[in-house]
């Protein structure tokens, strides 16, 4: 289900876990309760692989649409990764790619407008799907609420609903229940800023 807390910021966990199907989102919360969404993780991700070396986690994981989860314990997770440095070697590249995907977050929220913003984030989102097999000529299935589009985003609700409502008069995207359409994906790349290279998906960005 949605919204429902998969680690908590200030829990010592002994596993760790892979999301099998649906969104989760990395969490933080202002002392007043506000939360900023810093990152999606989508099917195939590994969310909170640095609680096998943090011993308290930092942030919350939080389901934002119905998702599928499998859970790793420690314990066994180290044990593969001392048999199979190979294994260890393509954890560590995928906490490398958060990291970098944090570092466009900061700049989508900190230095880029609402409409390109919004732009960027569908552009990633399509994109990670697309890579994993989820969607199909740029039609992804996003049951995602506006308020958490707005939590990403820095922006409210009312906010949110306008930048989708320019981007579909724009001709960019069209949208039918949680469905999402990139009518023009050159066009919505360049509104939203787009560069793929920081999700380092090897040659992906060529075939589109």
């Amino acid at each position: 289900m949605a919204n429902h807390d998969l680690v908590r910021e200030g829990d010592r966990p002994v596993y760790s876990f892979v999301v099998l199907d649906g969104l989760v989102g990395s969490t933080k919360h202002t002392g007043e309760g506000k939360r900023q969404i810093t990152s999606f993780f989508v099917a195939g991700d590994i969310p909170d692989l640095h609680g096998l070396h943090l011993a308290v986690m930092d942030c919350n994981f939080t389901t934002l649409t119905p998702a599928r989860i499998g859970f790793m314990r420690h314990d066994t997770l180290r044990s593969i990764c001392d048999q199979h440095p190979r294994i260890a070697t393509s954890f560590w590249r995928s906490t490398l790619i958060d990291a970098a995907i944090y570092r466009e977050w900061v700049t989508n929220v900190g230095r880029r407008e609402a409409y390109t913003r919004m732009a960027h984030i569908l552009c990633e989102l399509i994109f990670r799907l697309r890579s994993v097999g989820r969607i199909q000529d740029h039609v992804a299935d996003l049951p995602i609420t506006q308020a958490a589009l707005g939590d990403a985003l820095g922006l409210s609700t009312v906010h949110v609903n306008r930048m989708l409502q320019e981007l579909r008069r724009s001709g960019l995207i069209a949208t039918s229940g949680s469905k999402v359409h990139a009518m023009d994906w050159a066009g919505l790349t360049h509104a939203g800023d787009f560069d793929a290279t920081y999700l380092h998906q090897r040659n992906l960005a060529d075939q589109w």
